[in-house]
């Protein structure tokens, strides 16, 4: 019998080890393989650089065997079919937004709900967190990778909004499903358009009232058709970061364990926050404009919207088995990651 080196021995043990259990980085050897990422959002929005700044990681890790190309402004595809869009390949990776589809993601639309989120950082690593538990059973036509929120969004409009009776008779453009239900629910009209088509419909006149971001309304340029800027955290809206099944199965062992250390809730707030930075900026930028008003509303006035934004807790409700359970788990998340709103 032929007895081999100590060093030599436990050398092959370490490395059948790493090849066994996928822990060491991608093997030179592993295919390399260059993944196509769908963006809807324009170049110059913070999400891409982030988006950008996540595949890197990823190519450092796997010695350069998984390398991505970011395409945005929906070069691939419209923004409501970026879901679609990672099922079927045309895209790698796909930014979703679930809202833009309603009714085909009820849990995701949990994070929606108005007064619920009051910030993206913690706000991300929450939502993902708690979405883990449920994406396998309305997503799985794809292999999620993580889960986040914006920053708190409100009305930005053409007149002035202070009580939820103000939108009766108004045109708006929703950013979710949530939120379109929000304005049927106080007499509005919903105008679909997603985020890239947005200002089109307001210069047109087909709506007045927008629900968005603060920083996107500059970004997009919708400032320049609306002028009055509800100041309070009203909802979020959420999205996945989704991946084609078939693009994660062609990865050999050791690669598909780098593609799962990016695919955490340490990594939805890390790309979450410069996005979450940029909106919150828009706050300022907005109310340095000439003509722009920011205003704020009084507790009476607030109370008044939520009493008006009950019902759609309980339509949710209505919509998701063992909702309490599901609603009182998102929001222990939320506190825990200090993202509860009051």
């Amino acid at each position: 019998m032929t007895i081999r080196p100590r060093a030599h021995f436990l050398g092959c043990l370490t490395a059948l080890l790493a090849l066994g259990l996928g822990l060491g980085p991608a093997a030179a050897q592993d295919k390399t393989m260059t993944l196509k990422m769908s963006s809807w959002v324009p170049p110059a929005h913070p999400l891409n650089p982030a988006l950008v700044a996540w595949a890197a990681d990823i190519e450092k890790e796997s010695n350069g065997t998984i390398k991505a190309t970011l395409f945005p402004s929906e070069q691939l595809g419209k923004a409501m079919d970026h879901y679609d869009m990672a099922r079927d390949g045309i895209a790698d990776l796909a930014y979703v937004n679930p809202g833009y589809q309603p009714g085909r993601f009820p849990i995701a639309a949990a994070g929606e709900l108005p007064f619920l989120i009051s910030n993206a950082k913690g706000g991300s690593a929450a939502f993902d967190a708690w979405y883990r538990q449920y994406w396998g059973k309305e997503m799985s036509d794809v292999h999620v990778c993580f889960a986040f929120v914006n920053d708190p969004g409100t009305f930005h409009s053409k007149h002035k909004i202070v009580a939820p009776e103000d939108i009766k008779g108004d045109k708006v453009r929703p950013g979710s499903a949530t939120q379109g239900a929000m304005v049927t629910l106080l007499g509005g009209t919903n105008v679909q358009a997603s985020a890239p088509e947005a200002r089109e419909v307001l210069e047109r006149g087909v709506a007045s009232t927008i629900g968005f971001p603060w920083g996107s309304i500059v970004l997009f340029g919708i400032d320049k058709v609306v002028k009055y800027h509800m100041d309070v955290p009203l909802f979020v809206t959420d999205f996945v970061w989704a991946m084609n099944k078939g693009t994660y199965e062609k990865l050999s062992p050791a690669q598909k364990a780098v593609i799962d250390r990016h695919c955490t809730s340490e990594w939805a707030e890390k790309v979450a926050s410069p996005w979450a930075d940029f909106e919150y900026g828009g706050h300022a930028k907005l109310a340095a404009e000439a003509g722009h008003e920011v205003y704020k509303l009084t507790p009476e006035q607030m109370q008044a919207w939520r009493t008006a934004m009950a019902p759609l807790y309980q339509r949710w409700e209505a919509k998701v088995e063992s909702s309490d359970a599901v609603l009182a788990d998102l929001k222990a998340k939320l506190k825990e990651h200090g993202a509860l709103a009051e």
